[in-house]
C-alpha cells in the first residue's frame, strides 16, 4: 500500500549497534582536558562524594592543576589521527561494520567528549534504527563505567517521543571466547619476545575500595578474569589495580607499588597487559607502558614489555562480533 501524499519519509527498519567507550579530550591541551575532566569528574557514578562537598574540590583545585598534568601525558601518546582511545574505537567500529554487513549500522560513541551517545543514538534512529543495542566495551561490569553508559543512552530516550527499542551488552569477563582471546595475545606477544617474561602482571583500572563494600561486582569480575586467564595460559597471574586517584582507600594491590616489589624480589624480567580495557588509551600507553616501565626498571628491573590490548586486531573484532551477534539474536539471523 502506498503512502498518502505529505506523508513523511520513514526510512526501512534497521538494527543499530552502538559501542561505547569511557572518553577522550578532543586535544592534548589543557582547555580541552579541562572540559573533558569537567564532564568526567562530575558524574556521580564516577565520584560518589556528595556534590555539596564535590563540588568546590573539582572547580577550585582539580580543575585548576590536573589539566596541565594531563595534557602533559596525552601529549606522549597522541597520535595523528587523534587520542588513541577514540581512533582504536572508530576502527574497532569500522571493522565490526564490515564483519556484520548491511543488515546491521554499526556506531560508536564516547560516554565523555565526542562524538557523544545521545547524538549517536539519534543518528542511528534517523537511519531507520528502531533497534539498537548499546555495547559498552567493559568486560568486567563497574557502576563507573558500564551503568553510566546506559544511564546516558536513557537519558537520550527519555528526549524521544518515538523510542527505538533497546538492549545493552552485559559484561563478559569470563566468556569463553574473551580468555581465549586474552591467552592467544598473551602467547603471540611473548613469541616475539627474545627473553622470557619472570613475571606477568594482569592490570586493571582501580576503584575506591568502597565500591566493593556497596556491592559492585568489579572486583569479583576482575579477580575472575585474571584466574581463569592464569588457567588457560598454564602459569601465575598477577593482579594489580592502577590508576588510583584522591585520598581514598583503593582497590589493592597497586600497580606502580606491584612492579616495584616484583623487581625488588629479583623479577628481571615482566610482562604486562590490561584485560579491562579493550583499548589502547592513556591508562596503558602512558601510564603502563611509559610510567610504569620506569618504575620498574628503577626499582631493579630489567625488560618490559607490555602486552597491546586486543583493540581493532582480528582477535578483538572476532571477540566484539562473537559478543555482538549473541546479544542480537532474534533481530537478526545468527549462523
Amino acid at each position: 500500500m502506498s503512502e498518502p501524499a505529505g506523508h513523511p519519509v520513514i526510512p526501512p527498519p534497521r538494527i543499530g549497534v552502538l559501542l561505547v567507550n569511557l572518553g577522550t579530550p578532543d586535544a592534548p591541551e589543557p582547555g580541552a582536558v579541562r572540559r573533558y575532566l569537567a564532564e568526567f569528574l562530575a558524574d556521580r557514578r564516577v565520584v560518589e562524594i556528595p556534590p555539596i562537598l564535590w563540588r568546590p574540590i573539582l572547580h577550585g583545585i582539580i580543575l585548576r592543576t590536573r589539566p596541565k598534568k594531563s595534557a602533559h601525558a596525552y601529549q606522549q601518546v597522541w597520535r595523528e589521527d587523534g587520542s588513541p582511545l577514540a581512533a582504536i574505537t572508530a576502527e574497532q567500529a569500522a571493522a565490526l561494520q564490515a564483519v556484520l554487513g548491511g543488515e546491521v549500522m554499526v556506531y560508536h560513541a564516547m560516554r565523555y567528549g565526542r562524538p557523544a551517545i545521545a547524538e549517536r543514538i539519534a543518528a542511528l534512529k534517523a537511519l531507520g534504527c528502531d533497534r539498537i543495542l548499546i555495547a559498552p566495551l567493559y568486560p568486567q561490569y563497574c557502576a563507573a563505567t558500564t551503568a553510566t553508559a546506559n544511564d546516558a543512552a536513557f537519558a537520550a530516550l527519555a528526549d524521544m517521543r518515538w523510542q527505538p527499542a533497546i538492549r545493552t551488552l552485559p559484561p563478559y569477563h569470563d566468556d569463553p571466547a574473551y580468555i581465549d582471546a586474552l591467552a592467544t595475545s598473551v602467547r603471540d606477544a611473548l613469541a616475539g619476545l627474545d627473553w622470557a617474561p619472570d613475571a606477568i602482571v594482569a592490570s586493571f583500572h582501580g576503584m575506591p575500595q568502597r565500591t566493593l563494600a556497596l556491592g559492585d561486582p568489579y572486583h569479583c569480575h576482575c579477580q575472575k578474569t585474571a584466574r581463569l586467564l592464569s588457567e588457560a595460559l598454564g602459569r601465575e597471574i598477577v593482579i594489580a589495580f592502577q590508576s588510583r586517584f584522591g585520598k581514598a582507600k583503593w582497590l589493592e594491590p597497586a600497580t606502580d607499588a606491584t612492579l616495584e616489589r616484583l623487581a625488588r624480589e629479583g623479577k628481571r624480567n615482566l610482562a604486562i597487559l590490561a584485560p579491562g580495557f579493550s583499548a589502547d588509551c592513556l591508562e596503558t600507553l602512558e601510564e603502563l607502558e611509559i610510567r610504569g616501565r620506569q618504575s620498574f626498571v628503577a626499582a631493579g628491573g630489567k625488560n618490559f614489555h607490555l602486552i597491546p590490548c586486543l583493540n581493532a586486531s582480528p582477535l578483538g573484532i572476532d571477540l566484539i562480533a562473537h559478543a555482538v551477534r549473541r546479544e542480537l539474536q532474534g533481530w537478526i539471523t545468527v549462523a
